[in-house]
C-alpha cells in the first residue's frame, strides 16, 4: 500500500477518535428536540382539537369555507383513522427501502470503479504480487 494512502486513512478518523461526545451529544438533543414537541404538540387547542392537526385538512377546510367544491372523489378511503396511519407507515417504508437500494447501488458502483482505478495503476512488475506473477506464467506455459 502506498505511504500516501495510509496518512490520509489516519487524517480521516478526525470524528471517531478525537472527538468522542459529538455522536451522543448530537442523539441527546434530537431525542430532547423530539420529546418537547410531543409535550407542547400533545396540549388541546382553544378549540378541542388535536395540538398536531394536518395542514392537509386545515387546507381542505379553509378551500370550503371559500366555496371551493371537490374536483374527484377517493378510490379507497379507510375506515378508520389506524389502518389510514399503517398505510402510510407502509408507503413511507417501501419509499426508503427503494431510497436505500439506490443508494446502496450507487456506493457499490463508486467503490467498484475505485478499486478498478487502483487496480489499473500497477506501475511495474515491482507492484504485482508474486502469486499473480507465478500464476500468470503457469497458464502461458501450459498453453503452448
Amino acid at each position: 500500500m502506498p505511504e500516501n494512502t495510509v496518512a490520509k486513512a489516519h487524517r480521516d478518523s478526525s470524528l471517531t477518535s478525537k472527538s468522542k461526545w459529538v455522536t451522543p451529544v448530537i442523539i441527546v438533543l434530537v431525542v430532547g428536540l423530539f420529546i418537547i414537541s410531543m409535550v407542547l404538540g400533545a396540549k388541546k387547542t382553544s378549540g378541542g382539537e388535536e395540538g398536531f392537526g394536518g395542514t392537509d385538512d386545515a387546507a381542505a377546510e379553509a378551500a370550503e369555507k371559500a366555496g371551493a367544491k371537490k374536483w374527484i372523489k377517493p378510490i379507497f378511503e379507510p375506515n378508520s383513522s389506524e389502518v389510514e396511519s399503517g398505510l402510510f407507515a407502509l408507503q413511507a417504508a417501501l419509499g426508503a427501502g427503494i431510497v436505500g437500494y439506490a443508494l446502496g447501488r450507487m456506493s457499490g458502483r463508486t467503490k467498484g470503479r475505485e478499486e478498478a482505478e487502483r487496480a489499473s495503476d500497477l506501475n511495474s512488475v515491482d507492484d504485482v504480487p508474486q502469486a499473480a506473477v507465478t500464476s500468470s506464467e503457469d497458464t502461458s506455459t501450459s498453453k503452448s
